[in-house]
């Protein structure tokens, strides 16, 4: 028996008369138009009960159920990438991603990802995400770099996803933004949906969002330039990308998120420094360290010798 996904929504005054087709494209980046009206085709979207035409016109209130059917697993190939492995035991991988490298197989990358390093340097991972997530309990994005937690076995996927659930992982982040913090700590409390103008970026926003806080301290300033540390209370998708820019300090070389004019790095100066959790299997606390990349280390000397 297939076993389908369910997404709902309520809608609000502002997208009453948009068609559902368009509507759902814009909510759900991952999913593509013409996808979405194949479900609809197929009946696995309904408003208020009842199923609807691709070019059905939104009413406030109306209640959307989407039911996605499971994906048809690819075969992921095993493949010899030298990883930075900081711990292993019988359960759990702690990794150092390097910046450019993308955590999980999908659409445009295939190969060369953290899953296929992997799968070449592991005997065993979780299968709880499928074939191709598999071991992965969070992530950071591509041209994030830093601490990644792997599951190896589906005891500690489990363990791992309820401590990122209930906020007890420890995770700290630096970054070098743009503009001079006049406060020495704060706290970012705003939620986090997709863009609606932009199905490829995230936003601050109270519609179809989640919670999301950021706590940061700034640890140096420069001409122009602050270098902060921000811990994750949550972990929201390009939670902290999207909270600098909202609070005008944009992370140095964001593609998404950053000022066009920046300082010359390949992928955003964000990397995640600080890792700890709760091993799953003997309950002992466990915290790994990260130094930054090279290319970052060698920005922030290069500001602080302006200084001078």
């Amino acid at each position: 028996m297939e076993t389908f996904e369910k997404y709902d929504w309520t809608i609000e005054v502002e997208d009453t008369g948009l068609r559902i087709d368009k509507y759902l494209a814009e909510e759900a980046a991952e999913w593509s138009r013409s996808q979405i009206q194949q479900w609809i085709k197929d009946g696995n979207v309904q408003v208020n009960g009842q199923q609807v035409k691709a070019n059905y016109k939104l009413a406030e209130n109306d209640e959307i159920i989407v039911k996605v059917p499971p994906k048809k697993e690819l075969e992921v190939q095993a493949e010899s990438i030298p990883l930075h492995i900081v711990y292993e035991d019988h359960d759990v991988v702690v990794v150092n991603k390097p910046r450019g490298m993308v955590v999980h197989p999908a659409p445009g990358h295939y190969s060369g990802t953290l899953v296929n390093a992997l799968l070449a340097h592991c005997d065993d991972l979780s299968g709880i995400n499928g074939v191709l997530r598999p071991g992965i309990v969070h992530r950071i994005d591509m041209d994030t770099s830093g601490l990644l937690m792997v599951a190896k076995n589906d005891l500690a996927h489990e363990s791992l996803v309820n401590q990122l659930k209930e906020h007890s992982v420890h995770r700290i982040y630096t970054a070098l933004v743009h503009g001079v913090i006049p406060h020495d700590k704060g706290t970012i409390d705003a939620p986090i949906g997709r863009d609606p103008k932009d199905r490829k970026k995230m936003t601050t926003t109270h519609k179809n969002s989640k919670d999301a806080v950021t706590h940061f301290v700034v640890k140096e300033r420069f001409q122009g330039f602050s270098l902060v540390e921000c811990k994750l209370e949550t972990g929201r998708t390009h939670q902290i990308r999207v909270h600098m820019q909202y609070i005008g300090f944009p992370i140095v070389g964001d593609p998404l998120y950053g000022q066009k004019k920046s300082l010359d790095i390949d992928g955003q100066a964000l990397h995640a420094k600080t890792l700890g959790f709760k091993h799953p299997r003997t309950g002992e606390y466990l915290e790994f360290d990260s130094a930054i990349p090279e290319d970052m280390e060698q920005l922030i000397e290069e500001l602080r010798e302006r200084e001078k």
